[in-house]
This record gives C-alpha cells, sequence and structure tokens, in this order.
C-alpha cells in the first residue's frame, strides 16, 4: 500500500475565534492511499499535536497496515483519524460499496447541524446571531468571566434559535455556578466543556441544572471511566478519537453507559466531516459545521440545507 501524506490549507470566511485563540485559516493533513482513497485530520494544538508531529506519525507507518493494526500502531489522535478514515474509504472503493453497507448501517439520512458563532464583543456577536437567526440550532464559543453580555446579546439578536454553548474549558467553578441560571433562563440547551479537563470534578459536586458535555474530557472508550458523575453527554470527535472505527465504538459504549451523544469536529473541509455524517446518525447534538466556516473547500463538498448535513457523496469519500 502506498500512504501519501500532504498539508492542505483551507481559508476561513472570516477569522475564528474559540477562547483559546484565533484562526483565519484551517491547516490539515491528508492521507491518500494508493492513489485511490483519502482521509483528512486536523492537528490540535491543545493536545500536543502539530502538522509535523502528525505528518511524522503517520510516514512512520508500516505499508501493510490494516484497520485492526492500525489502532495498536497509533494512539488516538489526529494521525491515527486520518489513516483510518483513508482505509474506510479504500475499502469501500475497492469493493464497490458506501462505508455504512460495510458497517451494516442504514443508509445515513441528513441531520441538522449547529452553527458556530465565533467568540468576540457583545454587539459583534449579536450581529453574527442576527445575521443565522433562521438556522435551527446556533453554537457560542464562550469561556471568559465576562460572558453574560454575550449571553444576553446573542439571544436578542436570534430569539427563536436553539441555543448550545461551549465554553473551551475557559470558566472557573464559580463562573459557571454563576452563569448556569442564567444560561436556563435564556434558553440554553446544553453547555459543553465549562471547566478544564482533569480540573472538572466540581461537577461532580455542584448542581448542574442544564446539560452538561464533555469535549475535551473526552476522546476514547478509555476516557469514560473518568467522567461518571460529572457529565450527562459526550462530544466525539474523530480527530480526538483517532478515527471512525473507534467513533463508532465510544459512541455504543457510551450510549451504553447512559450518555447522551454530541458529535462534533475541528474547523477542515467537507473530507473530514463526511466520515462523521455516519457517526451522527439519531445523536442528540451534530456540530459538523466546519465547511460552513471556510471560503474554499473540497470537490464534491458535502451539501449542507434546511434539513441540514447531507452524507457525502462517492466521490468525496466512503
Amino acid at each position: 500500500m502506498k500512504i501519501e501524506v500532504s498539508q492542505d490549507v483551507f481559508r476561513l470566511a472570516q477569522a475564528f475565534t474559540i477562547s483559546r485563540g484565533s484562526r483565519t485559516q484551517a491547516d490539515v493533513i491528508t492521507v491518500t492511499l494508493d492513489g485511490l482513497a483519502r482521509g483528512e485530520s486536523v492537528p490540535y494544538a491543545r493536545y500536543g499535536e502539530t502538522l509535523d508531529s502528525v505528518r511524522a506519525q503517520i510516514e512512520g507507518l508500516p505499508n501493510d497496515l490494516t484497520r485492526k493494526s492500525l489502532q495498536n500502531l497509533l494512539p488516538p489522535g489526529a494521525a491515527r483519524n486520518a489513516v483510518d478514515c483513508a482505509l474506510w474509504d479504500l475499502e469501500a472503493k475497492q469493493a464497490g460499496r458506501r462505508v455504512w453497507d460495510l458497517l451494516e448501517l442504514p443508509t445515513p439520512v441528513p441531520e441538522i447541524t449547529a452553527y458556530t458563532l465565533s467568540l468576540d464583543t457583545p454587539e459583534a456577536m449579536e450581529k453574527q446571531a442576527a445575521q443565522n437567526a433562521g438556522r435551527p440550532l446556533l453554537k457560542i464559543k464562550l469561556g471568559t468571566p465576562d460572558d453574560m453580555a454575550r449571553l444576553e446579546a446573542v439571544r436578542s439578536g436570534a430569539p427563536d434559535a436553539r441555543i448550545i454553548v461551549d465554553a473551551n474549558e475557559g470558566w472557573t467553578a464559580d463562573v459557571y455556578a454563576d452563569l448556569a441560571p442564567h444560561l436556563v433562563r435564556l434558553g440554553v440547551q446544553m453547555v459543553e466543556q465549562p471547566l478544564p479537563a482533569g480540573a472538572d470534578d466540581m461537577l461532580a459536586e455542584i448542581e448542574r441544572p442544564l446539560p452538561v458535555c464533555a469535549d475535551e474530557s473526552c476522546h476514547d472508550r478509555d476516557s469514560l471511566p473518568a467522567l461518571k458523575g460529572k457529565y450527562d453527554l459526550v462530544n466525539i470527535k474523530l480527530d480526538k478519537a483517532g478515527g471512525l472505527t473507534e467513533a463508532l465504538e465510544l459512541k455504543a459504549a457510551a450510549i451504553a453507559e447512559g450518555y447522551g451523544i454530541m458529535v462534533g469536529c475541528m474547523v477542515g473541509s467537507s473530507l473530514a466531516m463526511a466520515p462523521a455524517t455516519i457517526l451522527a446518525q439519531g445523536v442528540v447534538f451534530t456540530d459538523l459545521d466546519g465547511p460552513l466556516l471556510l471560503a474554499e473547500d473540497r470537490d464534491e463538498p458535502l451539501q449542507f440545507d434546511d434539513k441540514g448535513v447531507h452524507p457525502p457523496a462517492a466521490r468525496l469519500w466512503g
């Protein structure tokens, strides 16, 4: 098997800001197998990944790898994700079947996806909200001690939209406790990762008046024991889990333990989101808006409409 690795850049439609910083482009790793099949991942500095480190991991793989052997050759993360998804694509193309058929799953249907509002001033976020008020689900990036004004501004700009918020580990227990009643008052349906991973034990001790979702605290199945009593949902991302293979196993295990499921993404192209459309079937929240944030995308991009994000065309992936 010939494994090729490249680095690709996609310009964003506008600067994208979370509590840890801003970006104006999506830098991704693309894996191509035998010139035929592809997978994409987004190295994430929060998890100690860089474009160079992920590329080196992939270039060190043997040419005779399989999806099964890959699970032991690389840890969960962006490198394994790109290769795992490319291997699924290769298997589907060689068999002349779709990945969901290989998995013996029903044909995927469109899923309503969140649309993310970047962290900004209250005035700017109200404008973002008003421009996207017709979308059925908005996700607000927060994570500072001064978020109350942002919450009020977004609700003012989009009075009828369903809203979820993502603090990206940016709050303390006291800040979250102060904000939580206002989140409920403003109709927020879920809060994602309010406290830093590894410093989130207080979630088991304080009142949780609305569902709390683990993001940075949940990577793969090994993460689940530490979440007990602290979270109500888990956010499964292919780049954290290390590919579709582990992500599907994590989804099944989390459901068995009583967690709701959110399927999320890093900021990447339609190729990165395509395998996640299978994972997102029937979950509580889908957040696969990466391509909507881009100024440019892959050929044969995913289709987004009022029904949600559609499964990929075979030429894109799977």
